[in-house]
C-alpha cells in the first residue's frame, strides 16, 4: 500500500470513529464517493466534527472559505489531495 492509499485508509477510518458511524466499514466507503448529500450522506455538523478530527491528526487547517472548504470536503480523494499538498508545503505531520 502506497502513501496516498495508507492516508485514505486513515481518512476513512477517521471519518468513522470521529463520527461514530456504526453501520459502515472503511471498504465501504469509496475514494470519490461524495461525503455529503446523496453520497455518504453527511451533514454541516459533520463537516465541523471532521474538520476537528482532521486538524488534530494531521494537523491540516481549513480556511474560512466555504467554496475552498466544499472542494477539499468533496471526497476521500479531495481531502487525501488536500493533505498530501499541506505535506509538500511542509505545513504538517504524521
Amino acid at each position: 500500500m502506497d502513501a496516498i492509499d495508507t492516508l485514505k485508509l486513515q481518512i476513512k477510518e477517521l471519518i468513522i470513529s470521529a463520527l461514530e458511524i456504526e453501520d459502515i466499514t472503511s471498504d465501504e466507503i469509496a475514494d470519490s464517493e461524495p461525503l455529503f448529500g446523496a453520497g455518504l450522506g453527511l451533514d454541516s455538523i459533520d463537516a465541523l466534527e471532521l474538520g476537528i478530527a482532521l486538524k488534530k491528526k494531521f494537523g491540516v487547517k481549513f480556511s474560512a472559505e466555504t467554496e475552498e472548504n466544499k472542494k477539499h470536503f468533496a471526497s476521500v480523494d479531495a481531502l487525501a489531495a488536500y493533505i498530501m499538498e499541506e505535506r509538500g508545503n511542509g505545513k504538517i505531520n504524521d
